[in-house]
Formats: structure tokens, sequence, C-alpha cells
């Protein structure tokens, strides 16, 4: 019998899927438990992503298209390049906030299992190309105005994400060692995030 492929079941599936990705990891997630989640049969999920590899895929690559969207889209609008710098730092955050166990459980699958940089390198390596070009580009521009040091995107970005995500992996740390509510915590993260840009634009003054 041939089944007609509904976006709402995928999407429940996926939704599913990193709900216990989240919870358990990739090795201790079977698609038996993906399926109990959303109430199907196991022969479904297989039926709209194959394996629990190309699940896994599926989600990690609709993850990755927002953080690049974070890059790309936000503070287009912006009357300078500081404030569109602003609103990309702040966007990306906010992704992080709401999906902050994501860098948790990339780097674990990274670490646990090497094989998946390799995997994930020829299946994405093309997506950030775009976004390094039209930003470097912005930042040359910006360099020959006198408005900023020499950067490349590159490290622009590895600045903007290792001080943006430090607080989500660290934070079981942090809020032990802090004492911080949830409460205080979200305040704390607001703090940081202003922190974060402050530091970043102060960073490329020339």
């Amino acid at each position: 019998m041939i089944h007609e492929k509904d976006s709402t079941t995928e999407q429940q599936i996926l939704e599913a899927a990193e709900r216990l990705f989240y919870e358990r990891g990739f090795a201790m997630t079977h698609t038996t438990d993906i399926a109990r989640e959303v109430g199907c049969n196991q022969a479904l999920v297989h039926y709209y992503f194959r394996t629990k590899e190309k699940l896994f895929e599926s989600f990690f690559e609709r993850k990755i298209s927002l953080f690049i969207s974070a890059f790309l889209l936000a503070g287009n609008d912006a009357v300078n390049f500081e404030e569109k710098l602003k609103c990309k730092i702040e966007a990306h955050f906010e992704i992080l906030r709401a999906n902050p166990r994501l860098p948790f459980l990339l780097f674990n699958e990274i670490s646990t299992n090497p094989k998946r940089v390799e995997a994930f390198k020829a299946k994405f390596s093309q997506l950030p190309r775009p976004m390094l070009e039209k930003i470097n580009a912005e930042l040359q521009q910006e360099e020959s105005k006198g408005n900023i040091r020499k950067v490349e995107a590159l490290d622009l970005l590895l600045s903007i994400v290792s001080m943006n995500v430090i607080m989500f992996i660290a934070s079981p740390i942090i809020k032990v060692v802090s004492g911080a509510s949830d409460e205080e915590y979200d305040r704390m993260l607001e703090r940081r995030k202003k922190e974060n840009v402050l530091i970043i634009l102060k960073s490329l003054k020339p």
C-alpha cells in the first residue's frame, strides 16, 4: 500500500526526535521510542526518514539553517554596520536560548562519534560560504572607511559563537556556582547577551 507523505506527521516525528535526542543523546534514542512519542508505528518513522541517522541529519540541518539565517537575515534593515552586527549577535544568542541543549548534544555526538564530523562536512560544508562571503564584504567595506580593524569573517563568527555558546554549555556549572534560580539565570542571560555585544563591537575598533 502506497502512503502519501503528510508534512504534519513528518514535523511531529522531527519534534519528537528532537526532544529525545536532547534527553538521551543519539545512541540511546531508538526509532521505536520516537514512534511511541508521536503515537505512530515504527514503520512510519522509517517511511519518512529511512534510518535514525537520516532523521538526525534532518534535525541537524534544520538547526544549522536556523543559525545561518540568524546571520544572513537579522539586522538587514539596520542603519549602520554596528547596529546590524548587534542584531546578528543577539539573534544567534536567542536561537541558543531557544535551543539551550543543542551545543552540548552536538559536542557530545562529535566527541563520541568522530566519523560524524566527516559526514557533516560532506553534507553541510557549502552552507556557510554565502554567509562568510557576505560578512567578509561588509567587513572590508567598513575597514576601508576606517571604522574597524582588519578582521576575517570566520574569526568574527568564532568569537560570536564561542562567547554566546558558553552560557548554555556551562549553564549547570554556572547555576551551581552562582546559586542562581531559573529566573535569576534568565536575567543573567540577558545581561550576558548585552555584554557580548559590547565586547565584540569594542574588539573591532581600529
